[in-house]
């Protein structure tokens, strides 16, 4: 693999307008990936078998959090106060997306959506704490207009939708991000975002707040993703544990949203799955000489989808096969919507690995629109004489650094994610054979998965 790594990190290092996150891991290492991979894959099934010979309450041990201070929850009014300045944030930056720089990495409105918002703040929802409760900038602006009009949402939600809407927004901006020619042109960013926010503002004055939970596709992912946030309450204190333990302290998940969470994994899989140079000999293309996003639209979103068909397919099979082989009387349905949140450590895993690159090149790009927002030379985060660097994707040790962070990312999401679903089955079949026997499926393709994963990071890119 040594002869992909000039040309492929040199594709790394160099911004594009059509692209959404110019750096994403772009080079082939020259580490002794096989190995690394082999290792990764052994963790992962060496932890189903060790769930063999351990005691049944051994994995929701795992889980349980230490309760920490005993704060008061933030007011209602603050939050709202919030939310509005994300708001206005999110209107200034459309503004400097329609009237600002064309340079995607300079313009501040590329930037903050693909590396801060994206990579970053979606990183610390579904890690540290659930700070979306604060910055989503359609909860205080909703709230406003219910105050100045001095009427409660006129129309309920039809509860036959469910999620479908907030499944149908999800589709589509994975959609835009993975296959729009352009999705970091700020003027086409600028627009999209606009509309979008708009829309959701006027459908959160007609439906209330459930519009959010099951329409809006952002407030659904992270909300899906705080239960993996290690600070969280339990017990009317703030608690932390490790990632996950709030999906075992929480309910089962509904339908829709369990549909919803094996989308954000089938999505972020196929966005690290399109760029392989295994890809693009699928679709006849010589790697080294892309034609252009714009060439493979089509093909990227038919891939999407059927990546998350196929994905879904196998999890509600793994699913069935696993209830059926412990001779439980569960309907597939209802062990589904309790089996798929395990499933977010995996996702949240495959999320912080697919982009460590983006946030080491485009943070330092996102650094410099912060300290000059409106490109006029200020200095206001004191950075000085300040210089966006690559270099480090050519010298060995960080280069090891990245792969062992990404490869560990991985690897610790799937362990987390098959301790989180034994912990589940022992607690929903009161037995931990019962518990094993229901898993295996689901373990086996977990094992396999974490293969799929390891090797994409290790597999060369194109674009």
């Amino acid at each position: 693999m040594r002869r992909y790594l000039l040309v492929a990190g040199a594709i790394a290092a160099t911004p594009g307008a059509a692209r959404a996150h110019a750096s994403e891991q772009g080079f082939v290492l020259l580490l002794p990936t096989d190995a690394y991979i082999a290792a990764g894959v052994a963790t992962v099934a060496l932890t189903v078998v060790l769930l063999a010979f351990l005691p049944g309450s051994t994995a929701a041990a795992c889980f349980r959090p230490a309760a920490l201070l005993r704060l008061p929850r933030g007011g209602g009014t603050l939050r709202h106060l919030a939310s509005c300045l994300s708001a206005l944030l999110l209107i200034a930056l459309v503004g400097a997306g329609l009237f600002g720089s064309r340079d995607p990495m300079v313009n501040p409105l590329p930037l903050t959506v693909w590396t801060v918002w994206w990579v970053a703040l979606v990183t610390v929802q579904g890690l540290v704490f659930d700070h979306w409760r604060w910055t989503n900038p359609w909860t205080g602006p909703a709230a406003l207009l219910a105050r100045l009009t001095g009427e409660a949402a006129p129309l309920r939600y039809p509860r036959a939708l469910g999620h479908l809407p907030g499944i149908a927004g999800f589709l589509a901006f994975a959609g835009f991000l993975l296959a729009d020619p352009a999705p970091a042109d700020p003027g086409r960013l600028a627009v999209a975002a606009g509309l979008y926010w708009m829309a959701m503002l006027a459908g959160t004055a007609c439906f209330g707040p459930r519009w959010l939970l099951r329409a809006e596709a952002l407030t659904i992912l992270m909300r899906a993703y705080r239960r993996m946030a290690m600070l969280g309450r339990a017990r009317g204190r703030t608690a932390v544990g490790l990632p996950g333990w709030k999906i075992l302290a929480g309910p089962s998940a509904a339908p829709g949203l369990a549909v919803f969470i094996l989308l954000m994994l089938g999505s972020g899989s196929f966005d690290g799955l399109n760029e392989t140079f295994w890809w693009m000999g699928q679709l006849g293309i010589n790697p080294l000489e892309f034609p252009g996003r714009s060439a493979v639209v089509t093909p990227n979103l038919v891939g999407m989808l059927s990546a998350n068909l196929a994905l879904l397919v196998v999890f509600i099979l793994s699913i069935h096969l696993g209830v059926r082989i412990a001779g439980t009387d569960m309907p597939t349905r209802t062990a589904f919507a309790l089996f798929a949140p395990s499933i977010l450590p995996i996702a949240l895993g495959y999320h912080i690995a697919h982009y460590v690159t983006v946030l080491l090149v485009d943070g330092q790009y996102a650094l410099a629109a912060l300290t000059d927002p409106l490109n006029t030379g200020a200095d206001v985060l004191g950075l000085g004489e300040y210089h966006v660097t690559t270099g480090f994707l050519y010298t060995p040790g960080p280069v090891r650094a990245i792969w062992l962070t990404q490869a560990g990312a991985v690897v610790a999401g799937h362990v987390l994610a098959i301790l989180l679903a034994h912990a589940l089955a022992v607690r929903a079949f009161g037995s931990n054979r019962r518990a094993l026997l229901s898993q295996a499926p689901l373990a086996a393709f977990m094992v396999a998965y974490t293969f799929f994963g390891l090797w994409l990071l290790a597999s060369p890119r194109g674009v």
